[in-house]
């Protein structure tokens, strides 16, 4: 009888990419996290990491220590964008596109409905986050 040989994955650099941002942004109080794979849907870049914060200010906080930390670990960002009432603001990293939002505005735009035919990526365990209800 013949034994199966494992074939190791391949290891996606923007899936781990995605995970890294999403873990990052549960340790700053981030809720309701979550990774769409949109390799196969879009061009634009590979994955989309959502999370919300509970007011314009942790939004901001959020977007301030993502910016500082990954910019010390020599992470590039491409582009970021913000509103002026910092209800939602978007990092390009190239391949992992980050959105943070407050809640309300999240729930308006539906990012997660416009790309419903995306793939949820599972969050590791380590990743906290609340999710609503």
């Amino acid at each position: 009888m013949l034994k199966e040989k494992k074939i190791p994955r391949k290891v996606d650099p923007s899936r781990k990419k995605a995970i890294l941002i999403a873990d990052f942004v549960s340790k700053k109080k981030a809720s309701d996290i979550s990774i769409l794979d949109i390799r196969d849907l879009s061009g634009l870049c590979d994955y989309f990491v959502l999370c919300s914060g509970d007011s314009s200010k942790q939004v901001e906080a959020i977007y301030r220590e993502t910016i500082k930390t990954f910019k010390k670990d020599e992470i590039q960002i491409h582009h970021f964008q913000k509103d002026e009432d910092r209800s939602w603001i978007l990092l390009d990293f190239f391949d992992v596109i980050l959105h943070i939002f407050l809640q309300e505005k999240r729930a308006y735009y539906n990012l997660e409905y416009l790309w419903s035919q995306a793939k949820r990526v599972r969050l590791p365990k380590k990743i906290t986050s609340t999710n609503p209800a």
